[in-house]
């Protein structure tokens, strides 16, 4: 697999209709099976009640109809699109479309700081029993991606492509067999920017799963029975902003570079001004808005807060902070926060540098084993359910279809 432009590219495979390349089959439930979620109804009888329909996850790369080619034809027509999918991912990763089909829903779990550690077991408790229960989460509800946010290896990234933390703390901890085929779409973390990020990007044409093509770039996925359209801009904040000391308790002070930042910034800008999506989400890895240990990132608030409220996006979802946060400002933007992959911390120290009443959910029980976000995407609404990592759904909340676009 060249890159995250085709995580499920199977050559020569088709559907029924003759939509093809990349086909993959999950099991879904319907909105009811949401909503007994959040009741807490996790056990594999409420299951076996629920009518499980099947769905396609499909990266619509063309539309072919093989009963009416002949070998030499198929073959032609696949060597031929298999050369314009390197070519694309060569000269337009940042703007690399990423097309999911699904006739009424879209589905993803969303987890950042999960990172293990840098020395045997190369996990922690927290880790692990977040990845066994994002598995069950998986095949009760079904899951077409997974967005990680940031600090994907602790402390200090990975060195190489070869590394062995890739399969220590992701191929080897996220094992579940309803995980085994769902993409993970990545962002990098501060951690991660003290070590090779360029491995992690490079790592995408390794593992069939993980899908890191730039710094940052998009992704675009349809409903097709309503035609809803959904964006992600996956960022890479650090570069926009700036490295912090975790160990050091300081926050990112500037950009490494400022013309990288500034050209980040400006096709974050481009791509918000231009999108007519029904629903418009950026995810990073610092948080705009925290009451935690490391509060709201001052340069995220002074720079891309601004666009956010201006084109009227969504979501934003991020990590950094070691806990569950759902804040929600007067403009109706989620700001969700998910970075208890790894870790939890009970801190509130910047709770005083968000207004109180944008604060809606706040969970960082250290006795818990962390937990993550769950994501249902319909052609009215957007919603988000946080789970904690003995399967208790803590907290969902809904955001509308954006209007006025």
């Amino acid at each position: 697999m060249e890159s995250c432009a085709q995580p499920h590219l199977y050559l020569g495979v088709f559907s029924e209709n003759g939509v093809g390349w990349g086909v993959s089959k999950h099991q879904l439930t319907d909105r009811s099976g949401i909503k007994g979620y959040h009741k807490g109804l996790l056990h594999r009888q409420t299951l076996a009640t629920r009518r499980l329909e099947e769905k396609r996850l499909i990266f619509r790369l063309g539309t072919l109809q093989p009963q009416e080619m002949n070998f030499q034809m198929m073959v032609f027509l696949i060597h031929t699109m298999v050369h314009l999918i390197v070519f694309q991912t060569v000269i337009s990763v940042t703007s690399s479309a990423h097309v999911m089909g699904h006739s009424k829903v879209i589905r993803f779990l969303a987890v950042g700081d999960w990172g293990g550690l840098p020395y045997s077991p190369f996990t922690t408790p927290v880790e692990k029993r977040t990845a066994q229960q994002m598995g069950v989460v998986a095949e009760m509800m079904g899951a077409d991606f997974v967005l990680s946010l940031g600090d994907n290896f602790y402390y200090d990234g990975v060195n190489s492509v070869t590394d062995k933390r890739f399969q220590e703390t992701f191929e080897e901890i996220f094992s579940a067999k309803s995980l085994k085929d769902v993409p993970w779409f990545v962002v990098a973390g501060n951690h991660d920017h003290l070590g090779n990020v360029t491995a992690q990007i490079e790592y995408s044409k390794v593992s069939k799963r993980w899908n890191f093509p730039h710094y940052y770039y998009d992704l675009n996925f349809t409903i097709t029975d309503s035609n809803t359209t959904v964006t992600i801009l996956m960022l890479d904040t650090v570069l926009l902003c700036g490295i912090s000391d975790d160990f050091q308790g300081k926050g990112p002070e500037a950009p490494k570079d400022y013309t990288v930042a500034n050209t980040q910034l400006e096709w974050v800008k481009d791509k918000l001004k231009n999108s007519r999506s029904d629903f418009l989400i950026v995810a990073g890895h610092y948080p705009v808005w925290s009451i935690a240990e490391h509060g709201p990132t001052s340069c995220l608030v002074e720079r891309l807060y601004p666009l956010l409220t201006q084109y009227k996006i969504s979501a934003y979802f991020c990590g950094h902070d070691h806990n569950l946060q759902f804040i929600q400002d007067n403009n109706g933007i989620g700001y969700v926060l998910s970075g208890a992959g790894n870790f939890m911390e009970n801190s509130t120290r910047h709770k005083d540098f968000v207004p109180k009443e944008w604060l809606k959910f706040f969970y960082a029980d250290i006795s818990s084993l962390g937990g993550f976000v769950y994501v249902e995407i319909t052609s009215d609404e957007m919603l988000i359910t946080f789970i904690e990592a003995h399967g208790k759904s803590l907290y969902q909340t809904t955001i509308p279809r954006r209007s006025n676009r």
